[in-house]
């Protein structure tokens, strides 16, 4: 069993309360627009830590983490990129990327809104969790936790870390 914490569009600010929320996750994973490295370095910590860089992000995000990231956590395939659009309005290339790899687990950030979402037709469910920082123009920042045990992803929390 994998607990994991997931954050997206830090814009270069990490709330404090992230640590608290995030201290009994396995693993941590950032949906791009980090903003800059330290807050990367500081989300790793002891955690196993996946990230990929989004827009704003600069050399020193880019130069560590990539545009795409396709895994397995544990007997779940899961596919994160920032910009990813949802079900059933992906973007061209997420929609090609989610035909051939077949996630059943398919992360995006970007939009600042937070939805969790079942794509039938593909057999995958949707995350994203909203903003975590403080620039955008989003009312609530947010994050969320979740467990993977297995082939079932479960336990899935929303926190609302107050507004922007």
């Amino acid at each position: 069993m994998t607990k994991i914490g997931l954050i997206s569009d830090t814009h270069g600010w990490l709330d404090p309360a992230c640590a608290k929320y995030f201290s009994d996750c396995d693993e941590i994973w950032h949906a791009g627009d980090i903003g800059v490295i330290a807050i990367a370095d500081e989300l790793k910590g002891k955690k196993i830590f996946k990230a990929v860089y989004g827009n704003i992000d600069g050399y020193d995000v880019r130069s560590e983490y990539s545009e795409i990231l396709e895994w397995y956590c544990e007997e779940v395939k899961v596919l994160m990129v920032h910009i990813g659009g949802y079900p059933p309005k992906y973007n061209s290339s997420s929609k090609k990327m989610i035909l051939n790899i077949k996630p059943q687990l398919f992360i995006s950030g970007h939009s600042h809104i937070l939805k969790i979402m079942y794509d039938a037709a593909h057999a995958c469910l949707h995350m994203n969790p909203g903003a975590a920082g403080k620039h955008g123009w989003h009312l609530m920042r947010t994050i969320i936790r979740f467990t993977i045990d297995g082939k079932e992803i479960k336990d899935c929390e929303v926190i609302e870390l107050g507004k922007r």
